[in-house]
């Protein structure tokens, strides 16, 4: 052993007698873990024996590009089909040929990344008696696509596309022009849509039920006036534009569309205020199941919780009582007519609102509890364990999103997983407090987003 300072080296009796062991080895560096492994996460999924029909359609997805081999599969599991060739993009000119027929009424690909124009065409040329089409990942689907569509879908009323980027205005406005028929027109992520379009929408579809434009970046408030032209709307969703509407904008929409809206989602507007929560949806919803206010800086929590708490409350009555509260003179003479207050909501997430806290979540289990299947809270971290503790009155849950809820731990879970005995799916990201500990093994339970190293 070399000696220190050197030069010279050390016996082996001289080296154990100052305290080291010459014939150690030296130690292996351990290896540093990445944020990564730190930070992993734990899914809790049941696991069964897969059934025989998810066996066949695995078997089919192998042998998808054998297409005349495959025969007649039948159309019961065509959507399940659909959905595993998503998962790793296999539909292709090739297989798409399989869901074809001309006696289809209703074709849903998730995935149409790899169809080229001339496969859209053919999709439209062999399907010429479809009434519902709905199209994801449709990045490719360009102006002479849209135009086969008028002309091979004589029948098509309901149309759902994820991503039309290519498509121009000028071609909008002539499919707009040839399907005055049109109930259901939902995009999503298509730039080029404007104002001049939403013209052409108002004035040639007046049978038009549902209409969903979100993530279109020029709607604006200029919007407004083209969309309240159009008939009674059933469901309204213009969620995450650039510039967005103003209070004013969305209190002429719901006034237009209110007493017929089952589903609103007006997310992402900065414009969206507490008092088009009271002047609008509480005076004029009455049919509303589904509603998402997610990322709208605007509300506050004070507001939300007293939007909720009056709900109920006929509106000429709760505007007097709010008057008197405030001193203000009330006339007496003033009544309303026959009041039916809106049903329970099935659907609500309040999403990435970080003002909102426990008067928000209280006041929405006291409206909605007995009816709602679906909640989202993801992103509000200020809501205290006793608030949380109230969900447990929401027996009919089926899916539940507390992510980045700072308060929420196991015993909470335990509780609300033992009173909701339909919970199907629970995202827990960035709750720190749980660990899954005496409740995610629920049979049937879907748990997201537990991290191994949370604090007990």
């Amino acid at each position: 052993m070399a000696v220190n300072p050197p030069p010279g080296y050390l016996c082996h009796q001289c080296a154990k007698a100052s305290g080291i062991d010459p014939f150690k080895k030296p130690a292996v560096p351990r290896k540093r873990k990445t944020a990564t492994e730190k930070r992993e996460l734990i899914s809790y999924e049941e696991r069964r024996f897969p059934s025989l029909a998810s066996l066949c359609i695995e078997l089919i997805g192998k042998h998808i590009d054998d297409v005349e081999a495959l025969g007649d599969i039948g159309s019961v599991n065509m959507d399940e089909i659909s959905k595993s060739l998503a998962k790793n993009r296999g539909l292709t000119p090739q297989n798409a040929r399989l869901f074809y027929n001309v006696r289809n009424e209703k074709l849903r690909f998730y995935d149409t990344t790899k169809l080229a124009p001339p496969a859209l065409e053919t999709l439209a040329s062999l399907n010429p008696n479809l009434t519902h089409l709905h199209l994801d990942y449709c990045g490719r689907l360009t102006c002479p696509v849209l135009d086969s569509f008028s002309g091979s879908l004589p029948h098509l009323t309901h149309l759902t596309l994820l991503g039309p980027f290519l498509v121009r205005s000028e071609t909008w406005i002539k499919f707009f022009q040839a399907k005055p028929e049109l109930r259901s027109f939902r995009i999503t992520q298509s730039p080029r849509f404007d104002l001049e379009c939403a013209k052409s929408l108002a004035e040639h579809c007046t049978k038009l039920e549902e209409l969903q434009l979100k993530e279109i970046a020029q709607i604006n408030d200029a919007f407004v006036e083209p969309l309240c032209a159009l008939p009674p709307l059933t469901l309204l969703d213009l969620s995450s534009p650039d510039s967005g509407i103003e209070e004013s904008g969305w209190l002429q929409l719901l006034e237009r569309h209110g007493p017929t809206l089952a589903s609103f989602d007006p997310s992402w507007h900065e414009g969206f205020t507490d008092e088009v929560l009271h002047k609008g949806i509480r005076q004029y919803a009455r049919l509303m199941s589904e509603l998402k206010l997610e990322g709208l800086p605007s509300l506050t929590d004070k507001g939300v919780a007293k939007f909720f708490e009056n709900w109920v409350k006929p509106y000429v009555i709760a505007e007097q009582k709010e008057d008197t509260e405030s001193g203000m003179d009330v006339d007496e003479g003033q009544s309303s007519g026959p009041f039916t207050p809106n049903p329970p909501l099935h659907v609500l997430s309040l999403a990435r609102n970080h003002r909102l806290s426990d008067a928000t979540l209280t006041a929405v289990l006291t409206h909605s509890a007995s009816c709602l299947v679906s909640l989202n809270l993801n992103g509000l971290p200020s809501l205290s364990t006793e608030s949380l503790g109230q969900l447990i009155d929401a027996v009919e849950m089926c899916q539940l999103d507390v992510s980045w809820c700072r308060e929420m731990d196991d015993f909470i879970m335990k509780d609300v997983v033992a009173n909701m005995p339909k919970l199907a799916e629970v995202k827990l990201w960035g709750c720190s407090r749980v660990r899954g500990t005496g409740w995610a093994g629920k049979k049937g339970l879907k748990v997201y987003g537990i991290e191994p190293n949370a604090a007990p």
